[in-house]
């Protein structure tokens, strides 16, 4: 092999072994959840269900994966504009290669211009890294009132 080549290949190794993902835990784990956001409002339901892990459990473990898929097919099919506005995502290192992330979600919902509904929710997740990818293993979410999350204006 020729000096020149063999210097290029290994150039080449080099810059592929040094691309690993050099963002912290915490904006990987936001990236992902960001992404599934903007997957679950525009619709593309492959792409969404894509970060959802195999062994999925919800709502306390009395969701599958596939009971999770159905719920968003029906929040898709009931509102054909479907938006959320995520609130602070605070994401702890749980142990080797898990992760846990706690947010506030508003999911707003219609079938017009304005959203007819919407619902503050506290959600609760757990990711686990799979192949490189951080995959939602666990995901639970509670109503929260607005009361609780508006400030008092004084108002009476």
């Amino acid at each position: 092999m020729r000096p020149g080549l063999l210097l290029a290949a290994a150039a080449m190794l080099l810059a592929l072994t040094g691309c690993e993902d050099e963002r912290t835990l915490e904006q990987q784990i936001i990236a992902v959840i960001n992404e599934m956001e903007e997957n679950g409002e525009a619709g593309r339901r492959g792409a969404f269900m894509a970060r959802v892990h195999e062994s999925f459990t919800g709502q306390h473990g009395s969701m599958t994966r596939d009971e999770f898929r159905r719920f968003m097919v029906l929040q898709w099919n009931q509102n054909s504009k479907l938006h959320a506005r995520l609130f602070p995502i605070s994401v702890t290192e749980d142990w080797d290669q898990q992760a846990s992330a706690r947010f506030k979600v508003l999911v707003t919902g219609g079938r017009g211009l304005l959203p007819d509904r919407g619902q503050v929710f506290a959600v609760f997740t757990i990711w686990q890294l799979d192949g490189g990818d951080w995959l939602l293993l666990r995901a639970d979410w509670t109503p929260v009132d607005f009361e609780e999350i508006l400030p008092d204006y004084g108002g009476g």
